[in-house]
């Protein structure tokens, strides 16, 4: 498989402009406990799908003994999914191991720039993919990746392309790292007020609570009462989750009558939407449905700030509608209110995720209904607390929002340069 080769440009193999050689995992079975929760990050097929072409976390680390049966790689280094997810790159901002079903690039500086190399990628991953076979999952080899020849341009162009490209993915991974940030001090302070009941305590040593206005801190007690779940502040209620907030489930009207789908106007969505979410808000969904469609679905359209949360394949997954929204039934939807409001119950799902987990049942796969789930107890605080809590957290969650539509904006635009950059259609100078 060969790409055109723009004036100036010459063609050329992976394996030309460096080291080419597949992930390392010599253990069998490669699962042996043993191998796994040390210091070194192992990346997976999945680490690099979501990576949008870096890759800054990981989600497995190997032990000493996972290290000494695998391998190493520099930082800098490209990875190449050739298995489950095809032809998926991303570039390693630590070093890290990786498995067979992964090709590490480490590109020779005075060839190539990795990053362009990787935007390469990208470009050419619908033909790779295209390459794929296998009777049980897709995968390819690494003679498959050695057989492509693609174009590249003198190095200088090559650093100046992914510049190009690369500031646009620095500011969404600059929107994505200050997205985290600003979730883990909502969530930071949803741990303070509601779980360890720090401004309680404070009070209750004769402290006043650690920055916090008078006007705040006049919301909590001063002292605590016995409770089926053990001391919680005076004057609070446990409530079921039920009681606390309407819990609804959506549905899925005939795939086969058109009316339900053609020409629809609302959004619907499914678990697996959620799947590649940066951050809990829904802003977009890729398929839509009629008024007819919403009528066949016993919660109807769901309006925007409703909390969804998938109640199976897998349990968990979280997310704030931005915009109405119609559910199938793989979810539990949270219409919210005063005495919780879906930032509240955002963090109280998070922080609740084990309990819910652990109430699930299921054969093929684990599913909590909603028989299970509105029974769980919430710690309930009066509503002006409440609504302090929702004021002071809402800028956090504001500012998510703006910065995932601006990520969205960033991403369009360096899709819509990459094809034309990486063909020579569009020149740098």
């Amino acid at each position: 498989m060969e790409l055109e080769c723009p004036e100036g440009w010459h063609l050329v193999s992976l394996r030309e402009l460096g080291e080419v050689n597949r992930g390392r995992s010599r253990h069998r079975p490669r699962y042996a406990e043993h191998l796994y929760g040390g210091p070194y990050p192992f990346i997976q097929t999945g680490d690099v799908k979501a990576s949008n072409g870096r890759i800054t976390s990981y989600k497995q680390t190997y032990s000493d003994a996972g290290l000494s049966q695998s391998r190493q790689w520099p930082a800098g280094t490209m990875c190449i999914t050739i298995a489950a997810n095809i032809a998926e790159t991303g570039i390693l901002t630590f070093p890290a191991c990786f498995p067979d079903s992964v090709v590490g690039f480490i590109a020779e500086p005075e060839k190539a720039e990795v990053r362009f190399v990787e935007y390469m990628f990208r470009f050419m991953r619908s033909r790779i993919q295209h390459q794929a076979t296998g009777s049980v999952q897709d995968n390819i080899n690494i003679e498959t990746l050695e057989r492509l020849r693609f174009p590249i341009p003198p190095l200088r162009e090559q650093k100046a392309i992914a510049s190009i490209l690369g500031a646009l993915d620095d500011k969404i991974e600059l929107n994505r790292r200050m997205n985290a940030t600003l979730e883990a001090m909502a969530r930071a302070l949803f741990q303070s007020w509601f779980v360890d009941f720090d401004p309680v305590r404070a009070k209750l040593d004769g402290r006043k609570p650690v920055g916090m206005d008078d006007e705040t801190a006049a919301l909590f007690p001063n002292s605590f009462q016995e409770s089926e779940l053990g001391h919680i502040p005076k004057g609070w209620d446990i409530k079921p989750v039920g009681e606390v907030v309407e819990c609804v489930g959506g549905g899925t009207p005939s795939t086969t009558v058109s009316a339900y789908w053609e020409d629809g106007v609302h959004h619907w969505t499914t678990p697996k939407d959620f799947s590649s979410l940066q951050a809990p808000f829904l802003l977009d969904t890729d398929r839509k449905i009629t008024d007819m469609g919403v009528a066949k679905i016993s919660s109807g359209l769901l309006q925007a700030g409703t909390l969804l949360m998938s109640s199976r394949a897998p349990v968990g997954y979280l997310a704030i509608a931005t915009m109405p929204v119609a559910i199938n039934q793989g979810f539990i939807a949270m219409r919210c209110n005063e005495r919780a409001s879906n930032f509240f119950m955002l963090n109280w799902c998070q922080q609740n995720m084990t309990e819910m987990e652990g109430r699930a049942t299921g054969t093929t796969f684990a599913e909590i209904s909603k028989q299970n789930f509105r029974p769980i107890p919430v710690v309930v605080p009066g509503k002006e607390l409440m609504a302090a809590f929702t004021t002071r957290v809402a800028p956090f969650y504001d500012q998510i929002v703006l910065n995932l539509h601006q990520s969205r904006v960033l991403a369009s635009l360096r899709d819509t340069l990459l094809p034309k950059l990486l063909s020579g259609e569009l020149k740098v100078s």
